[in-house]
């Protein structure tokens, strides 16, 4: 049994954490950071064991990397702001 590092997103969206294996391009959810952290690694476990899926090479799996950046975007004003985006 090997244990390897995934690259992972979490964001909160509302109430609930969100996490996503982008080199898997698999998501969960959970109601605290721990629990979507739990629920993520229980994912990624599944779908590593799951003899029908095609995996990434352990090599794609360690080199993989994710940077969070800002950018820089215009947004023009539209004739009414849409306020349940927040």
């Amino acid at each position: 049994m090997d244990i390897i590092s995934f690259s992972v997103l979490i964001s909160k969206e509302g109430e609930w954490f969100v996490a996503s294996c982008p080199l898997l391009d698999i998501g969960t959810q959970g109601r605290t950071e721990e629990e979507v952290k739990e629920n993520i690694a229980d994912l990624i476990e599944e779908y590593m064991e799951d003899p029908d899926t095609l995996k990434p090479d352990s090599e794609t799996i360690t080199s993989t990397s994710i940077t969070m950046t800002s950018v820089p975007v215009i947004i023009r004003q539209t004739e009414k702001p849409r306020e349940e985006f927040c």
